[in-house]
């Protein structure tokens, strides 16, 4: 629960206008109830107004610092939730409420659109500036330029905090003297050229490309087109050109001297409905299935000694690393008999398969069978580890052998179900797996997650593709 806390609200600053807005909200229901106050009548409205504003301020990501919002965007999406938080207190008082009570839609609207507005930029963005969560980024460049997107980085932007963690140098570049003397601290990493393996060491929220074109022209394209591959977010100088699948932040502002760039598709509101079903559903799903998954813990354990559960480190988005959870389907020791069976591996690439593994348990090659061990993983998606559709989360030594064009599919949320899964898993190998996988993250849509999802329940059910 705290780490989903953490998520929704990053930083002390960003729970303290989570409260200041519930608390606006309560005191703005009771301001707009008319005809007299009835308890139970407040107490629905007030859940039920507290609620969808949580949920939405999640899907939306509103306390996210690391989210680059000017002000009108902020002003736009407050005013946004606050009319479907209005609409929802309104359908409610019409449907439930008893007539002798009525709720204002426009004095409720008023109240917490000024309020919430007024408290978000003149205060909780400068104090987010101050003491909330930092975002790590590297910069390409160790010259003028660089100091200069150094210094305007470490003295924060937009109620965001940085920390620059290191610097590449471009080809025959000269480091300036505050990079050199220790001035700004921190390191120089290598060259331009070594972007990718140093990304891979030390994953970012964003590369800044701090060069000039007419000098370093071929580097920097290098430097975008190694962002491109792997899907890290890049910011180039004003001046920078079109580029193959990279698309300009519809939230990118040039007031910092750069221009924000992404790899995959940044529609916004589609996003932020994939969130909403991935919380729904999640935390439905964990509901329903209560009894079921209650069940199989016990058989686990009555069968095997050893814990129900199943902890792996996986790679998640842009290469930070989170706990998975399955239920545990092997011996308690799988992991240490794994290099005994590296020779009777089945799959081609970094990836280990085997049909008949020898560490798996009775219990585990049936919930295998019909994906149940993977239900635990409804607890990831819920804290937004993962996502009900996208790439399954490989492990880290796994990413570590990947080549170039397969580190892209590390550019969106890892999830439960993907086009390998419903195509037959174990029977596909390992290349057309990866070509599968950012045939998803290029062609990524509401409409076709929804037939992923579809396919997924009859292979599901029959067992198909699974060991």
């Amino acid at each position: 629960m705290r780490d989903t806390l953490d998520k929704l609200t990053p930083g002390w600053p960003a729970k303290l206008n989570l409260a200041f807005d519930v608390a606006l909200l309560v005191l703005a229901m009771a301001a707009s109830m008319q005809g007299g106050f009835d308890t139970p009548s407040f107490a629905s409205l007030a859940l039920l107004g507290i609620t969808t504003w949580l949920i939405g301020t999640a899907v939306l990501r509103l306390y996210s610092p690391c989210t680059p919002r000017s002000n009108t965007d902020q002003v736009t999406l407050t005013l946004l939730l606050v009319v479907i938080v209005a609409v929802g207190l309104y359908l409610w008082e019409r449907i439930v409420l008893p007539d002798a009570y009525r709720f204002s839609v426009t004095s409720f609207g008023v109240i917490v659109i000024a309020w919430c507005t007024a408290l978000r930029v003149v205060l909780f963005q400068p104090l987010r500036a101050v003491a909330g969560p930092v975002e790590e980024v590297l910069i390409v460049g160790v010259g003028p330029a660089a100091v200069a997107t150094a210094t305007r980085l470490l003295r924060t932007a937009g109620g965001r905090r940085f920390r620059v963690v290191g610097f590449l140098a471009f080809a025959g570049e000269q480091a300036h003297a505050a990079i050199a003397r220790g001035v700004i601290p921190a390191p120089i990493f290598g060259k331009a050229a070594d972007l990718l393996p140093v990304l891979e060491e030390r994953p970012v929220a964003e590369v800044y490309i701090a060069g000039r074109t007419l000098v370093h022209g071929p580097e920097m394209q290098r430097a975008v087109r190694s962002c491109e591959e792997i899907g890290m977010p890049f910011a180039l100088p004003v001046h920078a050109l079109q580029f193959e699948r990279a698309q300009l932040l519809s939230s990118s502002s040039s007031s910092d001297g750069y221009l924000h760039y992404i790899s995959i598709d940044s529609r916004p509101m589609q996003h932020a409905v994939k969130r909403l079903v991935d919380i729904a559903c999640s935390a439905l799903a964990l509901v329903v299935l209560g009894p079921l998954l209650t069940l199989v813990a016990i058989l686990i354990k009555l069968e095997s000694p050893g814990p129900i559960f199943y902890k792996q480190a996986r790679v998640g988005l842009l290469g930070a690393h989170f706990n998975l959870l399955k239920f545990r389907s092997m011996v308690v020791n799988a992991d240490a008999m794994k290099d005994q069976l590296l020779a009777q591996n089945e799959q081609t690439g970094p990836v280990f398969k085997m049909k008949h593994d020898p560490r798996v348990t009775r219990i585990g090659r049936f919930i295998r069978k019909f994906s149940i061990d993977e239900l635990p993983q409804l607890v990831n998606i819920l804290r937004g580890d993962m996502t009900i559709v996208g790439p399954r989360p490989a492990v880290p030594r796994e990413v570590a052998q990947y080549k170039l064009w397969q580190r892209r599919r590390l550019s969106v949320r890892p999830g439960l179900t993907c086009y390998w899964q419903v195509g037959g898993r174990n029977e596909i190998g390992f290349e057309e797996w990866m070509q599968l996988d950012l045939r998803y993250v290029d062609n990524w849509s509401l409409v076709e997650d929804l037939k992923l999802i579809a396919q997924t329940v009859p292979v599901v059910l029959l067992g198909r593709g699974a060991s």
